[in-house]
């Protein structure tokens, strides 16, 4: 019960990634800011 219930949490979170950012260039994009956040705030 508990699997199933975490495969339906994935897959929703999954879905609403891929509906936030509607082709692959744009999922990029969104991973390159995310990772330059990190990096300022390892800077500071």
């Amino acid at each position: 019960m508990f699997k199933r219930i975490l495969a339906t949490l994935m897959l929703l979170g999954m879905l609403g990634t891929i509906a936030g950012c509607n082709t692959m260039q744009g999922l990029g994009a969104d991973i390159e800011r995310g990772g330059e956040k990190i990096q300022d705030k390892a800077a500071r």
